[in-house]
């Protein structure tokens, strides 16, 4: 389940705004509750990397992600998340 955007940028990025963004990270969410977890989140990285990233590294990224190690991604930590994506999964979060 790659990530799906509408426009991409002159360097190749895929340009997306944080609801898009929010809204494809919630279908990970395989429990349905809401919170996406350090393991939902793996997946999706390893998903919208074509398995690029090894399970240590993901869950070593998560861990950076998720600071306040409660083990979900919150809304305090989506600018961490954002960060992340923009660094590493190709993509640009368009802030209008």
């Amino acid at each position: 389940m790659a990530i799906k955007t509408r426009a991409y940028s002159v360097d190749g990025k895929r340009e997306m705004t944080i609801d898009e963004f929010k809204r494809w990270l919630k279908k990970f969410n395989d429990d349905k509750d809401g919170k996406i977890s350090r393991d939902e989140l793996a997946d999706a990285i390893r998903v919208s990397n074509g398995g690029w990233f090894t399970s240590r590294k993901s869950k070593r990224i998560i861990r950076s992600v998720d600071a306040n190690g409660s083990g979900f991604i919150d809304d305090n930590e989506i600018k961490n998340l954002v960060e992340f994506a923009e660094k590493h999964l190709k993509v640009r979060i368009l802030h209008l």
